[in-house]
């Protein structure tokens, strides 16, 4: 009786202390880790998570800028495709102008039409010499064009007045009154010379990024 009763005692012992004391000691050391690693794993989750939103905004405007820039270069190569200039002729740099349009040149097959109406054209060529008189309807002209629009100087004259420079009927420069893309100089200058300069005014539009400009923004 003695043996089993001990027996007993034992067994009931260690079924308290046991479970009570593993029990204690694994809920101690957790509680511990969780106080310990808690306010850590929560900064390094937000981090991430902060880091994972600005690396997701960059490449979503990375993205955007790449489409708008295509963008800008489709409607970019139909505008140097497509200059329709507003012929503008003061005086003698004119006639080359007109030379331009001619049989020999043939502006037309670079897409050039000369148009009557301002409100048709993109490009005035200011060819000849500005006047006093006449700078008022230069610039009323240029208003009415649409946007974008652009402006070739032809010739000395219509760069800072030529011959005529001292002259107190003349503008001394058609920059004064409107602003200039291309400046072509001669006295006159070649049909040859207005084309390479109507050349380089398409590869100024070619350039530009007025959408990517606008998306930045």
């Amino acid at each position: 009786m003695l043996r089993i009763r001990s027996n007993l005692l034992c067994r009931r012992s260690l079924t308290v202390l046991k479970p009570a004391g593993a029990t204690h000691f694994l809920h101690t050391t957790s509680s511990a880790a969780k106080n310990e690693s808690g306010p850590d794993n929560a900064e390094a989750m937000e981090r991430s998570t902060i880091a994972d939103l600005l690396s997701g905004n960059a490449t979503a405007r990375n993205s955007a800028e790449y489409v708008v820039s295509r963008l800008d270069d489709l409607v970019n190569w139909g505008r140097k495709s497509s200059i329709w200039p507003v012929s503008f002729g003061l005086a003698c740099c004119a006639v080359e102008m007109m030379h331009f349009a001619g049989s020999r040149y043939d502006c037309e097959r670079m897409g050039m039409v000369y148009r009557a109406s301002p409100r048709q054209g993109d490009v005035m060529i200011v060819a000849g010499t500005l006047t006093n008189k006449m700078a008022p309807a230069m610039r009323r002209i240029y208003d009415q064009m649409p946007e974008p629009r652009y402006v070739v100087s032809m010739g000395s004259c219509a760069n800072g007045g030529g011959y005529y420079h001292y002259s107190y009927a003349v503008v001394r420069g058609c920059n004064r009154i409107v602003p200039v893309d291309i400046y072509v100089p001669g006295y006159p200058p070649t049909a040859e010379a207005l084309l390479f300069g109507l050349m380089q005014l398409q590869k100024k539009i070619k350039g530009n990024k007025t959408l990517l400009l606008k998306v930045r923004k």
